[in-house]
């Protein structure tokens, strides 16, 4: 039995261009991965598969880009949320202040009264 060479040739027709292009790698997203992960199984030689440790560190480095996307999201809301917690807290001192003030001057005309 006689096994014969295989070649792999790769052509690409019909090319886009997204509006991604411009941005690099920080502009790719999981489908943008995706799609990268499954033309790379796809045209991988039969003889001489992707090494799995490779394609695993791919994949953790993905996640773990993923999550720290996430925790930026996060972190950006809470600070939101902290600066308009700040905003009411300083207009809640004033409202304070103004009632005391309004109080004391209440105050001292009923006794002056």
């Amino acid at each position: 039995m006689s096994i014969t060479s295989i070649t792999s040739t790769t052509s690409v027709s019909n090319a886009t261009t997204s509006s991604k292009a411009g941005q690099g790698w920080g502009g790719m997203g999981a489908e943008d991965f995706v799609k990268l992960l499954t033309t790379q199984l796809q045209n991988q030689d039969p003889t001489d598969p992707v090494d799995n440790t490779q394609m695993l560190a791919q994949l953790a480095q993905f996640s773990s880009l993923s999550n720290l996307n996430d925790m930026k999201d996060s972190l950006s809301t809470i600070t939101e949320q902290s600066d308009t917690l700040s905003s009411i807290a300083t207009k809640l001192d004033t409202l304070n202040s103004t009632v005391t003030q309004l109080l004391a001057q209440q105050s001292a005309a009923s006794t002056t009264a």
